[in-house]
């Protein structure tokens, strides 16, 4: 699953190859393919009748210690495993780039090199590869019903759900709990008090346990002992990052956690957490004539992959299959996946989700442009936070989001400095038993 980590080629050169080792029941094989094509899972089943997934990275591992590699070698010998070609590799006369063991850097070999080896090998040439186009969502559907016209077609297209009058009806979503419901009353009235949300969490025992277990964390540093929510809400947390924090916690209870899940990847309620807390802390470096409101920050962190959760409770039989392409394409963002896959993306989705269950403006806006650095419109700066927490956090492993530079003009958007972002990231981080500990909290 790993692709030959070397600098880009020159512009004579041919792209990088990648190579990615599949397994079923029968045993392994290999594929080569171009590094920035996406590999097609089902176009593979249905030439070798083979239903092939990626090796696991723990498995992955074993095999490099059994067979002391640290890379996946030269493509046509590793271990003598059946080699797949996408015709694509051989349409012209160009050098690739191979990883040698022991070495570091690319070796050049030629196409009739290539060709010379795999006469020795046994090997499939086939058309598996698809061209990553875009791995952006489509930011142009901005009208709620014209982005829900858009699952109802995908709908059509793959499930068996008859399509009804109302989409809701039809997708069967939870409502909104009271709770929620409740809390997002009480946010829009401007006379609203301490004590009416301390009662409001206080209804919901569980809930009022994971407030106070979080105000309690070393990461807030809460002088003295935590003894109730409202001395959460006073002395640690305040009115507004409680409010957002028992809202997202009680979402988080409407959705369970897909018991599939992609290999490797930070678990879901950690990579809320790590995004929510790095963009609140982003947020305390922003001048306060530029800031926006820290509890819709946190929210719009919190809730910024909820659409993961909302794609595994609608597209249930066809989940699994995004897991695999996910697993078997690491360097395609799960936008494009999800969009070769269904026709539309998670983010989509969840935008309408929230728009049904009438959720604060800002939030719908914060999901639907997190992967668009150029978005300057109304309340860009929730999307904007996301966008660069995300990708800073994606650079020390955490997270999903696509391996990319934050641009320059966004940090001075807001008048903040790429070394000072970076510090604030290097503290996050480095808090990671508190982080872990607050996920806990989480359902799941």
């Amino acid at each position: 699953m790993e692709a030959a980590s070397a600098a880009l080629p020159e512009e004579n050169e041919a792209p990088l190859l990648r190579s990615v080792l599949l397994h079923d029941r029968t045993g392994r094989i290999q594929v080569i393919l171009p590094e920035n094509g996406l590999l097609d899972l089902k176009s593979i089943k249905e030439q070798t009748g083979r239903e092939l997934v990626a090796i696991g990275k723990a498995d992955l591992h074993e095999l490099y210690e059994t067979k002391r590699l640290k890379k996946l070698t030269d493509f046509p010998v590793l271990n003598n495993v059946t080699t797949i070609i996408d015709e694509t590799v051989l349409a012209d006369e160009l050098r690739f780039p191979c990883l040698t063991e022991g070495k570091d850097a690319p070796r050049i070999i030629t196409l009739e090199d290539l060709k010379e080896q795999l006469i020795e090998h046994e090997h499939d040439v086939l058309d598996m590869e698809v061209a990553v186009e875009s791995t952006e969502m489509d930011y142009s559907i901005n009208d709620p019903e014209e982005n829900e016209g858009q699952i109802v077609h995908s709908l059509k297209s793959f499930t068996s759900l008859r399509i009804k009058q109302r989409l809701e009806d039809t997708l069967e979503i939870p409502t909104l709990p009271a709770t929620a419901q409740r809390i997002i009353q009480l946010k829009v009235n401007p006379n609203a008090v301490v004590s009416e949300l301390a009662e409001i969490v206080e209804s919901d025992p569980s809930l009022a346990a994971q407030v106070v277990s979080w105000a309690a964390s070393p990461y807030y540093a809460a002088p003295g002992k935590i003894r109730s929510v409202q001395d959460a809400i006073v002395r640690v947390l305040g009115f507004d990052l409680v409010g957002n924090l028992a809202l997202g916690l009680a979402l988080g209870k409407t959705l369970e956690l897909p018991k599939d899940k992609v290999d490797g990847l930070t678990p879901y309620w950690l990579q809320s957490i790590y995004c929510s807390t790095l963009v609140e802390a982003i947020v305390k470096l922003i001048p306060n004539e530029m800031k926006p409101s820290k509890g819709l920050t946190y929210l719009s962190g919190l809730l910024h992959n909820f659409g993961y959760l909302v794609l595994a409770h609608i597209f249930p039989p066809h989940f699994s299959q995004i897991c695999r392409y996910l697993e078997a394409n690491p360097h395609v963002s799960h936008m494009a996946i999800e969009h070769h896959l269904l026709q539309i993306t998670r983010e989509q989705i969840c935008v309408w989700l929230m728009d049904l269950w009438n959720m604060p403006e800002e939030i719908g806006i914060a999901i639907r442009y997190q992967h668009d650095p150029n978005y300057s419109d109304k309340h860009c700066a929730y999307p904007n936070l996301i966008f660069m927490a995300m990708r800073l956090l994606r650079q020390e492993g955490i997270g999903d989001a696509p391996l990319e530079e934050v641009p320059d003009f966004l940090y001075d958007r807001y008048d903040l400095t790429e070394e000072q972002v970076l510090q604030t990231v290097k503290q996050v981080v480095e808090s990671t038993d508190e982080i872990n500990a607050m996920a806990s909290n989480f359902p799941g």
